[in-house]
């Protein structure tokens, strides 16, 4: 019987999804944080070590409750519009495509997956090499444009 490997890039953060552990180093953490807080729209632009900390806080602790800077002051001034259902939660959503874009970078180096660079949507995606490139759909995502934070 065939067992996926585990992700791991190193063992200061650790996400668990049910057998899955996945382990990762600082580095890699902070920027599958701020890759998913771009992706839902809630961050613009690249951010301070400062405002990267409070980012941190709020992925691993689902709260900023010491703001470092003003993207988490930002967090607790919007708090409201943030949390919600578990499923539709901004820290549910950074917590999810945190998990999957290490379950897909897994999968490439296990050979099930390859990516390849689509011109006219100038981005990068997975495909599958063994039917015939297709790319893979990932489910969409919500978006938080309307709170997004913009570092000054």
């Amino acid at each position: 019987m065939y067992r996926r490997a585990n992700y791991s890039s190193g063992e200061d953060f650790v996400l668990e999804y049910g057998v899955l552990r996945f382990t990762f180093n600082e580095r890699d953490f902070r920027e599958r944080c701020e890759q998913a807080a771009r992706r839902l729209g809630f961050l613009c632009g690249r951010i301070e070590e400062h405002e990267a900390e409070d980012l941190i806080n709020l992925v691993v602790n689902g709260e900023v409750t010491d703001p470092a800077s003003a993207l988490g002051e930002h967090v607790n001034d919007c708090w409201p519009e943030l949390v919600g259902p578990s499923e539709r939660s901004l820290v549910h959503w950074l917590r999810r495509l945190i998990f999957r874009s290490a379950w897909l970078d897994q999968r490439v180096k296990e050979g099930e997956l390859d990516v390849a660079f689509d011109e006219g949507a100038s981005t990068f995606v997975y495909i599958q090499p063994n039917r015939d490139g297709e790319p893979i759909e990932l489910a969409p995502e919500p978006s938080w444009n309307r709170v997004a934070y913009v570092p000054r």
